[in-house]
């Protein structure tokens, strides 16, 4: 008897659980990711500690947003199971790590990521930029006055696009409507709606505000819209929506509701004639609109098959009213194996979009690409104070350029996603020149360029070109910059760190850089000692400082050190203090982490191969300024 009471006690424990994670699976599946969450967590805390069971929660706190919950989810996963996870995996863990504060442990996962998969774009994009976190986090000056909306909600209030000095947004503020009761499992709040409100610039506080919300008429439904889009004459619409059919969703073999893109007719005033897109699809999602400037080309977001992400950025020729061309996907300067989301496109044609998949500061970041010979340009991160540790998306810019939108759910907001405005600043002074090597006057491709303002503070860095050309487009409005260059095997010429007065103005400035490889030698200014003494000064550690660079530039080179004395003293002991100096002078270079095998000899020649005519017979007649030139050091390439 007690054996058939343990056995059902046990069916009906192992029943209820099997039926728990079937339920869990089930909303995981359908996006409920709140419901799944608590699932999940039930679960886990039974000791269920599973891949399937640790990934989907880590997931669902990561879809979420509640990112110190998922990594710690993630940091189990990958303790447990990191030989056997998927890449993507590996990928929101560093971005977990990155928006909770540890960059450097977040660095450290997206490099495994390039070793788990070697053509990975986001491992491959660190290691060429190591220093993107401190060049990101340098306030970007353009952008000033970012102020939270007063008319954003507790709820998630997100868009949009600028249009006859309006907003539109979407939100999910409840109205009290019987359909606010129906909630979006995803994240338990109502379904999107897409609102309108009249910009004001305070001219005081210098700050955009918006006021008069209004509810579109005509548009809105039961479920979600969003992402809207107008032309210039305002009689067409585009915006997103659910795959509504009016009376039901639609969903694919997977029981999920996938996205569309409608437009919509301005007819007297009332939005009407509302039809779906024709490249639109049961089976995948397309959403997030946008125009180019001549409206001739609609870009948009879709998770369709064939893409390089999770989902990618798309155009489409507009051929007239109610016809398309062929999709195509922008490709891979735009699209990663990440998210790109959120796409904008201002009056000269640059876009700007929301990405996980570029280097950035927290999870979505918002970049910038601009459209140059018929392509767009390697997107540039907007940086600090656009882009922040968490979500930044849904970025927009006025006609003139002079102030716009963004979205985030950045700490301190009102509620989940919150609408930011921000008005820009630019300065106007351009500083250009070309790059030249100062003993050929060829120009030298390739330089990092580096202005620095008067504080101290990089403030920008150009690469030269094949011409040896440069060219910055100020940031900040400062009136004195110095320019600091490096380029492997040269030196800085003195005078490039000359001051630059920029008094609005385009400012050429042409910089020249010495080779420290010339012939059999690497050539650095002479390094002098004191009289009677072999200890390395500190004029001449600066300059040793490029033997020591050219060395780890070219593990394979070897060398030879010779040093010289002047004539004072007897000859003995002026050989004897020179091979001190040119030992004192390898001993120092090994220092620094230079291979011993790279150094062949460091031998001193004492007074034998003076300079000038202050030998022993005529050394009374010398300066002090004649004498020290004889006191030198050579350094021979022997095998490069």
């Amino acid at each position: 008897m007690k054996k058939c009471i343990l056995f059902i006690c046990l069916f009906t424990a192992v029943f209820g659980y099997s039926q728990r994670k079937s339920i869990a699976d089930k909303f995981f599946n359908k996006l409920a990711y709140k419901k799944s969450a608590e699932l999940y967590e039930s679960i886990y805390k039974k000791g269920d500690t599973s891949k399937a069971v640790i990934s989907r929660l880590g997931d669902s706190y990561y879809y979420n947003v509640e990112l110190l919950k998922a990594e710690k989810m993630y940091a189990e996963l990958m303790k447990k199971y990191q030989s056997i996870v998927a890449p993507e995996y590996i990928f929101r863990y560093a971005q977990v790590l990155k928006s909770n504060g540890k960059i450097k442990e977040s660095d450290e996962w997206l490099s495994k990521l390039r070793q788990v998969k070697k053509d990975d774009s986001r491992g491959k994009a660190l290691d060429e930029n190591r220093d993107y976190f401190v060049d990101y986090t340098n306030k970007n000056k353009n952008y000033v006055n970012v102020y939270n909306l007063s008319s954003n909600t507790k709820y998630s209030d997100f868009g949009g696009f600028i249009y006859d000095d309006k907003l539109y947004f979407a939100s999910t503020k409840p109205e009290g409507s019987k359909f606010d009761k129906k909630l979006y499992s995803w994240n338990e709040q109502p379904f999107l709606n897409i609102y309108s409100a009249k910009e004001s610039l305070d001219k005081e506080q210098n700050i955009l505000e918006v006021g008069n919300v209004e509810k579109i008429k005509g548009i809105n439904t039961r479920y979600h819209e969003s992402n809207v889009i107008i032309t210039k004459d305002g009689k067409t619409m585009y915006f997103t929506r659910n795959n509504f059919d009016g009376e039901k969703l639609i969903s694919d073999k997977n029981k999920v509701t996938n996205l569309k893109i409608f437009k919509a007719n301005n007819v007297g005033g009332e939005w009407k004639n509302i039809k779906e897109l024709p490249f639109n699809s049961d089976d995948f999602s397309c959403g997030h609109p946008a125009l180019s400037p001549d409206e001739k080309t609609l870009y948009f977001v879709s998770d369709m098959k064939g893409g390089f992400g999770a989902t990618d950025i798309y155009k489409v020729t507009i051929l007239d009213k109610d016809n398309y061309g062929e999709v195509e996907n922008l490709g891979k300067t735009i699209n990663t194996e990440g998210r790109e989301v959120f796409p904008f496109v201002d009056a000269e044609g640059t876009m700007y979009f929301s990405s996980d998949g570029h280097l950035g500061l927290g999870v979505l970041d918002i970049f910038e690409s601009k459209y140059l010979n018929n392509d767009f340009t390697t997107p540039k991160n907007l940086g600090v104070p656009i882009n922040g540790p968490l979500d930044d998306f849904a970025f927009v810019i006025n006609e003139t350029k002079t102030n716009g939108f963004f979205s985030s759910n950045r700490k301190g907001g009102k509620g989940d996603d919150d609408i930011y405005s921000y008005i820009i600043y630019y300065c106007k002074e351009d500083i250009n020149g070309v790059v030249t090597d100062a003993k050929t006057g060829k120009p030298i491709p390739d330089v990092n360029v580096k202005l620095i303002n008067n504080k101290g503070e990089e403030v920008a860095m150009e690469i030269s070109k094949n011409d040896g050309s440069y060219i910055f487009e100020t940031i900040d409005c400062e009136q004195k910059y110095t320019i600091v260059t490096s380029k492997e095997d040269y030196r800085n010429v003195e005078k490039n760190t000359e001051t630059l007065d920029v008094n609005s103005q385009l400012i050429t400035t042409n910089i020249e850089l010495e080779p420290l490889i010339v012939e059999d030698q690497i050539v650095i200014n002479p390094i002098y000692f004191d009289f009677d003494l072999y200890n390395i000064r500190e004029d001449a550690e600066s300059e040793l400082k490029h033997i020591v660079s050219v060395l780890k530039n070219h593990p394979e080179m070897v060398i030879k050190i010779e040093s010289h004395t002047d004539s004072r003293g007897s000859k003995n002991y002026n050989r004897k203090l020179s091979d001190n100096r040119a030992k004192s002078t390898r001993n120092y270079i090994l220092t620094k982490g230079i291979d011993a095998k790279q150094i062949e000899s460091a031998i001193g020649y004492g007074e034998d191969q003076l300079l000038n005519d202050c030998s022993d017979s005529n050394k009374g007649k010398c300066t002090k300024e004649e004498h020290q030139k004889n006191r030198r050091s050579y350094f021979y390439i022997l095998k490069k």
